[in-house]
């Protein structure tokens, strides 16, 4: 009877997990998905150190949907990169909008001093009883502590981009950590392309997407919205990523 009980807790725990997951992730990816394209995007020349990833992708509201990580297990890749993953999708979504998109890197340059966005790294804390629950186990599983929860958090380094579908509707963002910023980027970029998330309606950048910008001289960005260099190939590889994505279709 006692082996019966705890067999029956354990479904309803695992029901209960599922169903805090929200509706609107169902247009999203899951983790198995997600891990799929991470992988697909670091098989590619990206730049950086050539290191293994995390991703997380979150829901409009923010909540986390997807983690997921390109190593053999939990511990192949930073520790730290899960959440600063998580903060980089949060913020990419909290700071795009329908006709807007902005990714992380195109913050960079306007939050520091004298930045027309200072101070907006400092807005909208992780939630630390969110972002490190769970067993470490489980980590960038669908079983992951994340899922189904608000992390919040602001990011303003290349690898955060928001995703949009085909009918030009904003679902979310996407979240990459595990290299330096600027190859965190250009994974990012590719994975939301092999997602088919990347019908991003306007930006800051001179092509009119939300492609990071390398535009600091003298320590001041021309058009505010710079991200450093990093000290590899990665600004160059910027040239070869895939054009985002055209509406097809008018959204609902």
């Amino acid at each position: 009877m006692k082996k019966i009980c705890i067999f029956l807790l354990s479904i309803i725990t695992a029901t209960a997990t599922h169903a805090a997951v929200p509706n609107a992730c169902v247009k999203l990816p899951n983790q198995a998905t997600l891990q799929a394209a991470l992988k697909a995007a670091t098989s590619q020349k990206n730049g950086g150190f050539g290191l293994n990833m995390w991703a997380t992708v979150v829901d409009r509201s923010g909540v986390v949907c997807a983690v997921a990580y390109t190593g053999e297990n939990e511990a192949a890749q930073w520790p730290g990169s899960r959440v600063i993953s998580a903060q980089k999708a949060n913020t990419a979504n909290a700071f795009s909008l329908p006709a807007l998109a902005l990714s992380t890197a195109n913050l960079y340059s306007a939050v520091q001093p004298g930045g027309s966005l200072f101070g907006l790294q400092a807005s909208n804390p992780v939630d630390v009883s969110v972002a490190y629950a769970g067993k470490a186990k489980e980590f960038g599983t669908e079983n992951d502590a994340m899922v189904g929860k608000r992390i919040g958090g602001v990011n303003v380094f290349g690898g955060g981009l928001p995703l949009y579908d085909a009918s030009g509707e904003l679902l979310g963002a996407v979240g990459v950590s595990g290299d330096s910023s600027c190859a965190d980027h250009n994974i990012a970029w590719r994975t939301r392309n092999t997602l088919k998330l990347d019908f991003v309606p306007a930006g800051v950048a001179a092509d009119k997407t939300d492609q990071i910008i390398y535009d600091i001289a003298n320590g001041k960005s021309k058009d505010g919205f710079g991200h450093a260099a990093c000290a590899g190939t990665e600004a160059a590889i910027v040239k070869t990523l895939p054009a985002v994505s055209k509406v097809t279709k008018a959204a609902n």
